[in-house]
């Protein structure tokens, strides 16, 4: 097909149906976010609601009147808005939505250029395999806006040209809006609750979880502080595969040290980094990006050898259960992806699942181990939970063990009296 001009692209989106409710649109997420189509999106649909849905929204989506945020994944550009819809669901399950509950009527991403009669969805696969299909299914419309730095990848992301309504390459000036975080942290921070005597515990914490990790197992991890503080203690380690939701810059390193098995490509669903990321990506027939339906299948995840399931949360309690879902009764994120790994790693051949959160949040001055949850549940039954002070093991451990362990080598010292106290009114352990 030949690429679309602006004007057809409005004429589409004008257009949309409006069968008896909301028009419904699913639009790609996390790193892949197709800002010029939602602009236009905003703009034809002035005075008619529409629900948007996407995974781990960016600042900057849309957010007039009648535009209702829905997402099973809440991001910085939805956590907080007043009208959004979470509707909870495991990743794994999320394709099922989008051909019941959540047909869409219109289906906005971001593709390569054309290559060889196809575009590919680069470095977001995930959902949208189902979301386009459901969508062509059902009458919709599918909408891509290309650009050049999105990398051609092998896999279900692979879309023939003439199932796009459109195939847009929007001028610069569409450019995506700034959201640039943080800065990186200050130095020089005196010792505190949530440090360890060893330094930073983000670091106590990676290299806890790298030695646990043997040559030859297959990892699950996803972007942020824990992540970077494991990666570069693999480097040693041989034959060792991915197997993973997502992938970042960190997978570069396991690269350039030889400690990935050649005979077995990288498996994820979405990718989030830089531009040598996404050089690397590009052609590489050593990745293979998936739809979520394959790789968050935990049957599927437990077929891997040694399956390391590596996840964050915000808080665990004295029965092993996590939250890395809510801060209180506020939306934070969703279930995203960790029940699937979590259950797929218990199964798997020498697999384990971590749970890695540091003892004490410093910005809520809290503890992070606490005696009962008091929000929804994100997964449970792990083999070990890790923090700076040490690593709690669970799996095989009757619940006053877990309760023990997780008092003794995970909690944060000022609270461990405490826990304790709540332990023996809980019937969990006696000091």
């Amino acid at each position: 097909m030949p690429t679309s001009s602006h004007a057809d692209v409005r004429r589409l989106l004008a257009a949309a149906p409006t069968p008896g409710r909301p028009l419904r649109v699913v639009a790609a997420g996390n790193g892949a976010v197709p800002w010029a189509l939602l602009r236009e999106l905003d703009e034809a649909t002035t005075g008619r609601d529409v629900e948007l849905f996407m995974l781990n929204a960016p600042l900057g989506i849309p957010d007039r009147a009648g535009i209702v945020p829905v997402t099973p994944f809440a991001g910085p550009g939805m956590r907080r808005h007043p009208a959004t819809r979470y509707l909870p669901a495991r990743l794994s399950h999320v394709p099922r939505l989008l051909s019941t509950t959540f047909v869409p009527d219109l289906v906005l991403v971001t593709t390569s250029p054309p290559w060889k009669g196809r575009v590919s969805l680069g470095m977001e696969v995930n959902i949208l395999p189902a979301a386009l299909e459901s969508c062509r299914a059902h009458g919709g419309r599918v909408l891509a806006e290309q650009h050049d730095d999105v990398p051609y990848t092998f896999g279900d992301g692979e879309v023939v040209l003439d199932q796009l309504d459109a195939l847009w390459e929007p001028p610069p000036d569409r450019a995506a809006p700034s959201t640039a975080g943080a800065g990186p942290r200050g130095t020089g921070v005196p010792p505190a609750p949530g440090r360890s005597a060893g330094g930073d515990p983000i670091e106590a914490i990676g290299r806890r979880i790298a030695e646990r990790v043997p040559s030859g197992a297959t990892l699950q991890m996803g972007i942020g502080a824990v992540p970077d503080a494991v990666v570069p203690r693999l480097a040693a380690r041989r034959s060792l595969a991915v197997w993973t939701e997502m992938v970042s810059d960190g997978v570069l390193d396991l690269a350039d040290a030889g400690a990935l098995d050649p005979d077995r490509p990288v498996v994820t669903s979405f990718a989030i980094g830089g531009p040598r990321l996404r050089g690397w990506l590009h052609r590489n027939h050593a990745v293979r990006m998936l739809r979520t339906e394959v790789v968050n299948d935990p049957t599927r995840i437990a077929a891997n050898p040694a399956m390391t399931s590596i996840n964050s949360a915000l808080t665990v309690d004295l029965y092993d259960q996590a939250n890395a879902s809510h801060l209180g009764s506020r939306l934070h994120s969703g279930l995203g992806g960790q029940c699937d790994f979590v259950t797929g790693a218990m199964q798997s051949a020498g697999g384990q699942s971590l749970i890695a959160l540091r003892s004490w949040h410093p910005r809520a001055d809290a503890s992070a181990v606490v005696p009962l949850l008091e929000g929804p549940v994100t997964s449970f039954q792990h083999t070990a939970v890790v923090t700076e002070q040490g690593v709690a093991e669970m799996f095989g451990a009757d619940s006053a063990r877990q309760a023990r362990a997780l008092i003794e080598q995970a909690a944060h010292p000022r609270v461990r009296h405490e826990l304790w106290d709540e332990a023996e009114a809980m019937g969990l352990a006696a000091r």
